[in-house]
C-alpha cells in the first residue's frame, strides 16, 4: 500500500528545480495555477500504472482535480482519494467551504467499495483556521476520513509555534492574520479537532514526545515518506518512538516531483534504516499495518479467507525462506522484480504492460465475505 502520493502531479517529474522546501512549494503553486484538467487526467493514469508496476495494490492519494478517482475507476483499482482544500484568506473561508461541500458531493457520487474519498485541509500554513474548522466539521458530518500534511518542515514549525519564518512572512505580506500559536503543528491540529481514529497525519517528521502521545491518545495514524523528507531536508521521523507507542504507521512515496520513483519498497528500505526495523516489520508497514492505519484491515493488508485478493508477484529466483529472510530479499531486490500486480484477484499490471486495463465493472467482481469470494480460497 502506498499511503501517500499525488498522482495528478506525476507528469511534472523533473520540472521543479528547487529542493529547498519553501522554494519548491512556490514552484509547485505556479504549476498548479497553470495546469489543465487534461494534463491531470493523463498524469494520474501514468502515476497509477507506475504504482502498479512497483507492486502497489492500494493507493492513498491527495489532489485537487479528482483525476485519480477517474483513473482508479477506469482501471478497477483500489484507493482512497483525499480532496485537498487550500486557502489562507480568512475572508474566503465560507466560499471555499461551500465549493468543497459541492465538490465532495460530486466525489462521493463516483465512489465505490474500492474507491473511497476523504477530505484533506492541506497544511497549517496554507489553510486558514476557519477553513480548517469547516473541513473537520464537513468530514465528521459526512463520516469521511481526514488527512493533513503535518509536522513536515522547520518552516511549518516556525509558523505554528512562533509566527515567524517564510510561511509567516507570506501571510503577513498578504495581510492575513496568523493563527493562534501552538506548541507544535501536531498540537495545533489537535486543538482544531482534526486528530482522531479517522485521521492520517502525513509526514509527521518533527515530533516530540507530547506529539507522539497525542497521536496515540487520539488514535490518529501516520503516513511518512522517508525519501521525500530526505530530498527536502526535513530530517528523519521518529519511527522507533511511533512504533513503541503503538501509533498506526504506513509508508508513502509522496509525488514524483519529490522522488524518482513511486516505489514503496524503496520507502521501506529507507524506513528500515531510519527506524532500525527488521525487514519483516518494514514489510508490515506496507501491508497489514498500513491497512490498520485506514481501518481497512478486515478487507486488505494480508492474504486470508474473506479478504480481497490484492497481491503482487515477484520474480525473486530463490527457494523458500524464513519470513524475515524472505522480507529482507524482497526489500533488497526491490520493485524491479515485480512480475504482476492483482487487485481483487484481477490482473491490473504485468511486466511489459503500459496501459490501464479495461474496466471490469459489472464483470463479476464480488465483495469480501460473499460465497463466490470465499470459494476462491484467497
Amino acid at each position: 500500500m502506498n499511503l501517500h502520493t499525488h498522482l495528478e502531479l506525476h507528469a511534472f517529474r523533473g520540472s521543479v528545480t528547487a529542493s529547498e522546501f519553501v522554494g519548491w512549494m512556490q514552484e509547485m503553486r505556479r504549476i498548479r495555477d497553470t495546469t489543465s484538467s487534461e494534463v491531470y487526467t493523463a498524469s494520474a493514469e501514468a502515476g497509477l500504472l507506475e504504482t502498479w508496476r512497483f507492486g502497489t495494490t492500494t493507493i492513498v492519494d491527495t489532489g485537487v482535480s479528482g483525476a485519480t478517482i477517474d483513473a482508479l475507476n477506469r482501471g478497477c483499482g483500489r484507493g482512497l482519494f483525499f480532496q485537498e482544500a487550500i486557502g489562507s484568506d480568512p475572508d474566503r473561508a465560507s466560499i471555499l467551504l461551500k465549493e468543497l461541500a459541492d465538490t465532495m458531493a460530486a466525489r462521493r457520487a463516483t465512489a465505490s467499495a474500492s474507491v473511497r474519498v476523504g477530505v484533506s485541509p492541506h497544511a497549517p500554513y496554507t489553510v486558514s483556521p476557519g477553513l480548517l474548522a469547516g473541513c473537520v466539521a464537513l468530514a465528521r458530518d459526512e463520516q469521511l476520513p481526514l488527512a493533513m500534511h503535518l509536522a513536515e518542515s522547520m518552516a511549518e514549525s516556525q509558523f505554528v509555534t512562533s509566527g515567524q519564518g517564510p510561511f509567516a512572512a507570506a501571510w503577513h505580506a498578504r495581510g492575513f492574520p496568523l493563527p493562534p500559536r501552538a506548541a507544535s503543528p501536531m498540537a495545533y491540529a489537535d486543538r482544531a479537532g482534526l486528530l482522531g481514529p479517522d485521521t492520517l497525519a502525513i509526514h509527521a517528521v518533527r515530533l516530540d514526545d507530547e506529539d507522539v502521545h497525542r497521536l496515540r491518545q487520539t488514535g490518529a495514524a501516520v503516513a511518512t515518506c522517508p525519501r521525500s523528507n530526505q530530498h527536502h531536508g526535513h530530517g528523519e521521523p521518529p519511527l522507533d518512538r511511533l512504533a513503541r507507542a503503538g501509533v498506526p504507521l504506513g509508508l508513502g512515496t509522496d509525488s514524483a516531483v519529490s522522488v524518482d520513483t513511486l516505489d514503496v519498497l524503496a520507502e521501506a528500505r529507507a524506513a528500515r534504516a531510519i527506524g532500525r526495523m527488521s525487514a519483516e516489520t518494514a514489510m508490515r508497514c506496507l501491508t497489514i499495518e498500513a491497512a490498520q492505519a485506514l481501518s481497512w484491515e478486515a478487507e486488505i493488508g494480508s492474504l486470508e479467507p474473506g479478504k480481497w485478493a490484492d497481491m503482487c508477484v515477484l520474480d525473486l529466483e530463490s527457494d523458500a525462506l524464513t519470513p524475515e529472510a524472505l522480507a529482507d530479499l524482497v526489500l533488497r531486490r526491490g520493485g524491479d522484480r515485480v512480475f504482476a500486480t492483482y487487485v481483487a484477484g484481477r490482473e491490473v499490471w504485468r511486466r511489459g504492460d503500459g496501459t490501464l486495463p479495461v474496466s471490469a465493472q459489472g464483470a463479476g467482481v464480488t465483495p469480501p465475505g460473499s460465497q463466490s469470494h470465499r470459494d476462491s480460497g484467497v
